[in-house]
């Protein structure tokens, strides 16, 4: 289990006069779902782009921030006006539906998603999806994530409320189907018109910002996470995961390979630590799904070996990087650099949320406990077993010492 007093997943924890307050412990979670449990955002980028391109414009990701948590009208205004389109949001509603009916079977479960979802049915937590998106998208949404609907006592959707978020009435709607005072119920959400309707509705919310770089924005939210991986719902009163090894918590390992590139130069030079890097933009799509943290897995080297590594997801707070990246450090000393190698990664499990530093020192010396953590962590069950995975063995060369 992770023990109480590790809180590096939580970005912030917002107090009442500068002190802690005591909180009423939650009997009831109300969960958003665009962006806070389903990944639709790749999918409305996909729609996006070919319908911007049939009517002569490019999709540039312009306004994410201003339609965010809307309700569809309101997004399909906000995008009208960001480019210039000569439609009324009813026709480019008209549209682009039944493009977006076509996608919905592609929409992924964010990380640590169905980890909570499962975590909280199974220990008879009652849960109610308050949604600003109207009751036919929502169904076709849940049909596609195997037990989720009726993992939900109670479902709210935006066109069965007189005002979506960031009125507080869909959330009010919902604790009243669920039973539940406002006050013993928490929110999740991805927004801010979400955060702000819930704590209109007196209920207290964990925000999970869905944009990059803009948890800063969340000043309303009681705290701020970084993803789902890092909620410890002991935190409200609710049952603890159970789920940490070592202080590392395994995840649905995802694999990805390539030729070792060339990085930022700051990696041996700045940090004394050497990465070895692969193209951001060869995973872009892989990249756009992961939660940005930092990361324990394998590695492969067609030239040297398998070994432990460390990784970095997103977007290093402290350099503040123009794009998501995946920097790992192979935990070896090596004599030789390895430009140009087939390098292969297997990820299994988490460790942290990105964070900021207030000092170079500060970031190396987090790195070399990220380091003890993954070296301990992998010489265990389950994660010890993927080294031998034929994803890393079948490249490494037959004379190579391993």
């Amino acid at each position: 289990m992770r023990p109480l007093s590790n809180c590096r997943g939580v970005i912030r924890r917002f107090t009442t006069m500068g002190e802690n307050y005591p909180r009423l412990p939650k009997t009831h979670v109300i969960l958003d779902m665009d962006g806070t449990l389903l990944n639709t955002e790749s999918v409305v980028e996909e729609v996006l782009k070919d319908y911007l391109v049939n009517c002569g414009k490019q999709w540039d990701g312009r306004g994410e921030a201003n339609r965010l948590g809307k309700q569809p009208l309101e997004a399909a205004a906000a995008i009208i006006d960001d480019y210039q389109l000569s439609c009324s949001p009813e026709q480019f509603m008209a549209d682009i539906s039944p493009l977006f009916d076509e996608m919905w079977s592609k929409v992924k479960p964010l990380p640590g998603a169905v980890r909570l979802i499962n975590h909280l049915k199974s220990h008879g937590v009652k849960m109610a999806l308050a949604s600003n998106s109207p009751r036919k998208n929502i169904e076709a949404k849940l049909s596609y994530q195997h037990g989720w609907k009726e993992s939900f006592s109670v479902v709210i959707a935006g066109d069965e409320v007189k005002e979506g978020k960031p009125s507080p009435e869909i959330f009010l709607e919902a604790a009243k189907k669920l039973q539940a005072k406002p006050l013993s119920c928490l929110v999740i959400e991805d927004s801010l018109p979400g955060v702000r309707a819930a704590k209109a509705a007196g209920m207290e919310v964990v925000a999970v910002p869905s944009i990059p770089k803009c948890a800063h924005l969340y000043t309303e939210a009681d705290t701020v996470l970084s993803c789902l991986f890092d909620l410890q719902p002991q935190q409200w009163g609710l049952p603890a995961f159970e789920d940490w090894i070592a202080n590392t918590l395994p995840i649905e390992p995802w694999y990805i390979g390539g030729p070792v590139i060339k990085g930022f130069g700051r990696g041996s030079k700045m940090l004394g630590i050497p990465t070895a890097n692969l193209s951001a933009d060869d995973f872009s799509s892989i990249l756009g799904q992961q939660a940005c943290g930092v990361y324990l897995g394998w590695a492969a080297l067609a030239k040297h070996g398998v070994y432990k590594t460390v990784m970095s997801i997103g977007w290093n707070p402290y350099f503040d990087n123009a794009k998501k990246t995946i920097e790992p450090w192979l935990l070896h000393e090596f004599n030789e650099d390895f430009y140009g190698e087939e390098l292969r990664l297997i990820i299994v499990g988490y460790i942290r949320p990105e964070v900021n530093f207030p000092s170079l020192e500060g970031l190396i010396q987090r790195i070399h406990e990220d380091r003890h953590v993954a070296e301990q962590a992998l010489d265990l069950p389950p994660y010890s077993n993927y080294q031998n995975d034929p994803f890393l063995r079948t490249i490494v060369s037959e004379e190579t010492d391993i």
